[in-house]
């Protein structure tokens, strides 16, 4: 069983064309309370969470499930594998199924970071590999973005040593939102795959407004050393409940499958697997999000502020000030934001959420900065 084609539904509601706002929005309307339920809470805009999950038809089966939480969950997950596999267009044995994207991070960190070995990412990005990787005597690497706030491939590909194990790519990129050229990308790894393993982290593919980006899983299939994460906390929903898979060649799935520590649980799974059955939702996601950053953007023009337009369900813009003093200004607004970005001390993320959630932000941000 396959979600919807990414594709298709890019063009009929028009996201290729750029960011322009979704309309039409009340066709997508779905019969949940999640706007009444967060309607009242402190805006919590600094994790990248999908506030309208999981879907009515998610919780649904999330309850009747409860009968079997006395289970372990190693039934079930020979249930949801041949799902992942069938969406992804591989065969069963190169699918890992962990505890969220994060875990399939950390495992395949120390698979490949451990006695000393290398690892190259870009820098900022996301770093649950890295730090981990680093607690176990890994040597982190870290290349400066470019210009554009994007991944310098050159300069990673100049750091490649035979003491490389991992080279990290975070497409599109926490904390900035970039997304790397598809050819240039493609190029880079294999250019360098035969040198070290090519990690591609895919937290936030599903946003990606360009219909014909390939996702990395293309050159697994093509036997490539390329590992590719992806996750159901984003346009699922599912942060709560921590599931994610990772998509490699079997020989480095074996690999990866004998580092992983907590795996997830029945519910995850089971929600897992209705997720990927509910194109509704997912469409509704998607929409949600272009109408909020629209807002973002919208607001962050009015206060002639640099952002970087994004491909994920986040926006990194430049405040002129420090972040840690924002933090603590928009807290006390009850708006919570991102965390510090080293080097980009006067940066700040700030993730989509609600509507209600996008307007106090923009209230919010008025007021702090005068």
């Amino acid at each position: 069983m396959r979600t919807i084609d990414r594709r298709n539904w890019l063009k009929t509601m028009g996201l290729s064309g750029g960011f322009a706002l979704l309309g039409g929005l009340d066709a997508l309307a779905l019969n949940t309370t999640t706007t009444t339920r967060i309607a009242n809470r402190v805006a919590k805009l600094n994790s990248n969470e999908n506030p309208f999950g999981p879907s009515d038809r998610v919780r649904a089966v999330i309850t009747e499930t409860f009968d079997d939480a006395c289970r372990y969950p190693f039934q079930a997950l020979s249930g949801l594998v041949p799902i992942i596999a069938d969406k992804e267009g591989v065969t069963k044995d190169h699918v890992v199924v962990t505890g969220g994207s994060t875990e399939g991070l950390k495992a395949a960190g120390i698979t490949y970071g451990l006695h000393g070995k290398e690892i190259i990412a870009a820098d900022p990005t996301f770093q649950a590999m890295l730090r981990y990787a680093e607690t176990f005597g890994a040597h982190v690497h870290r290349v400066p973005v470019d210009d554009n706030f994007g991944h310098d491939l050159e300069a990673m590909e100049r750091r490649v040593t035979g003491n490389t194990g991992l080279i990290f790519v975070c497409n599109p990129n926490n904390p900035t939102g970039t997304l790397l050229d598809k050819d240039k990308l493609k190029d880079f790894c294999s250019a360098v795959d035969h040198r070290a393993v090519v990690f591609s982290d895919e937290a936030y593919y599903d946003y990606i407004t360009e219909p014909d980006y390939p996702s990395m899983v293309e050159l697994v299939k093509q036997g490539r050393n390329v590992i590719v994460s992806k996750t159901f906390s984003k346009v699922f929903g599912l942060a709560g409940l921590r599931i994610g898979y990772l998509i490699a060649r079997p020989d480095i799935a074996d690999r990866l499958k004998a580092s992983v520590m907590a795996n997830t649980n029945i519910l995850a799974i089971e929600a897992a697997k209705e997720a990927l059955r509910d194109d509704d939702f997912y469409k509704f996601s998607l929409a949600k999000n272009v109408e909020a950053k629209e807002h973002v953007y919208r607001t962050l023009n009015n206060l002639r502020l640099q952002y970087i337009p994004s491909h994920t369900n986040f926006v990194f813009f430049k405040t002129g000030r420090p972040i840690g003093k924002l933090i603590t200004d928009m807290a006390n607004e009850q708006v919570i934001i991102g965390r510090p970005f080293p080097p980009f001390f006067e940066w700040a993320r700030i993730s989509t959420g609600t509507l209600q959630e996008m307007e106090r932000f923009g209230t919010a941000l008025k007021k702090v900065l005068g």
